[in-house]
């Protein structure tokens, strides 16, 4: 059965519009990469993030945060 994609699930941003989005820097965005914190996907040299991995991310930090 093919699950249908809504087109907000597929969102890709860029690493400057992502960090807008989290309100970091882009050395903090690379280092949460390195420690597999936060999913990213290369699309040639280019890396991008979806919205729905920015939101599993916030909410990983909700549940677990200090």
């Amino acid at each position: 059965m093919e699950q249908k994609i809504k087109e907000t699930d597929i969102r890709l941003l860029s690493i400057k519009e992502a960090c807008g989005r989290l309100g970091i820097a882009h050395w903090k965005f690379y280092n949460l990469v390195h420690q597999h914190a936060i999913k990213t996907v290369r699309i040639g040299k280019r890396r991008l993030i979806s919205t729905r991995a920015i939101e599993e991310f916030i909410n990983k930090q909700e549940r677990y945060g200090a």
